[in-house]
Order: structure tokens, then sequence, then C-alpha cells
């Protein structure tokens, strides 16, 4: 039998601010499967973005359970859930993230420096990876040099340089005009076709639509399911 690549069982996160107690979210459950493609819309102050940050053990849970391959985050150190992270998921961010002075190939190469990967295998891991997401000709650019269409092509690329078994996107189109919007989205769902779960958190429902399966969030909470 096959685990989930993510499993959240009644999971919580309340904030402390200025003394009060501000639940971000109440009790969400669900299950990311290996190749699934989910999308998780809602409007601001929905909770999407905070389930994305615990579903990528970017944080941790007030409550609930959250295992991601597996494994209970509530029992791993710091350094075992970077780890985790590093070796499971990959993050593309609106914002693409990229390091202004460093060439595309050297940005990708980034995660592998965690692992203790040398120079040449870096270089050459990126290389491929670029090729992969058709940037095989902007390896040597830096990122004031390409468009932001291929500064996001570039940070899906960094994301998956690890073989991460699920792909979190954090509104990946939401700097981007709509015909470099919708290149990227064919890329994503290529990625998926070849095996990687995707985890799209938009507001666009249009986007959300591309998806198998919409999560529809609200005051901390799962709407709907489409």
């Amino acid at each position: 039998m096959t685990t989930p690549a993510i499993v959240a069982q009644d999971v919580s996160r309340t904030y402390q601010l200025d003394g009060l107690s501000v639940p971000a979210l109440r009790g969400v459950s669900l299950t990311v499967e290996p190749g699934d493609y989910v999308a998780i819309v809602g409007t601001s102050g929905s909770g999407k973005s905070t389930l994305m940050h615990l579903l990528g053990g970017l944080d941790r849970p007030t409550g609930g359970t959250l295992l991601i391959g597996g494994r209970d985050v509530a029992r791993l150190t710091p350094n075992e859930l970077a780890e985790l992270r590093n070796t499971t998921i990959g993050f593309v961010f609106q914002s693409f993230h990229l390091l202004a002075r460093t060439t595309a190939q050297d940005n990708v190469g980034l995660p592998l420096v965690y692992r203790g990967i040398g120079r040449r295998e870096r270089r050459d891991r990126a290389a491929a990876m670029l090729e992969r997401v058709g940037l095989a000709h902007r390896i040597t650019h830096r990122p004031n040099q390409m468009s932001g269409g291929e500064q996001q092509r570039v940070a899906i690329a960094r994301a998956l340089v690890t073989g991460p078994s699920v792909l979190l996107a954090d509104e990946p189109t939401g700097n981007l005009d709509s015909a470099t919007g919708q290149s990227v989205l064919a890329l994503l769902e290529s990625l998926n076709d070849d095996g990687v779960a995707i985890v799209l958190v938009t507001h666009d429902r249009e986007v959300a639509a591309r998806a198998r399966r919409q999560i529809v969030m609200k005051d901390g909470l799962i709407s709907a399911t489409r």
C-alpha cells in the first residue's frame, strides 16, 4: 500500500498576538496522495497560506496530527524537520525568491548545498533541471536578465532539483501576465504527469479549475471540496 505524501488530521494553528489567541486554522483534515494535483483556494485570511506552510513543514500545528512522508512532524527535531523538507517538499513562491547576483544554474543548485553535494554534481544536476523546464539557453543568466516567466521556471527547477515527491506552489502565476501564467501552469501539469504531486495555493478560480481536486478554505476551515 502506497504511503500518502501528506496527511493532515484535524490540524489547527493558533497564533498569539498581543496576548490574544488568534485561530488561523480550526481543524482541517486532508490527504495528498502521490501524484495528486490539488488546488487550495480562498480569499485573503481564509487560512490557505497557513495551511500551505504547515503542509510544507515550514510551521508546526498547534493541534491535530500532521504526517509528511509518513513521519509525524510533532516528533521531529528542527534539524530532522529541515532534512525532511529538503528531501520531500519543493517550494515555489509568487515572488520567486531568487538570488539576484547568482546565475540560474547556481540558483537551482542551491538546495543541493544543504545536502553536502559537491559543486560539479550540483551544477550538472542544475543544468539538467533547467533543460527540463526549457531554460537550457539561460543557464548563465542572472534573474535581472530574465523575464518574469523565466524567473518562475528557474524557481520551479530549483524546487525540483532535490527530487521532491510534492511541489507546493503559492500563487505561482500571481506576478505573471496571463499568457506567461498559462505556460507556467502547463509546465506544472507536465511535471504532475511525470508523477510529482502538486499542491497549488491560489485565489484565482480559473487557475484552481485546472486541478483535479479543489479545497475551498473559509475562516480557517475547509468549506467545500470539489
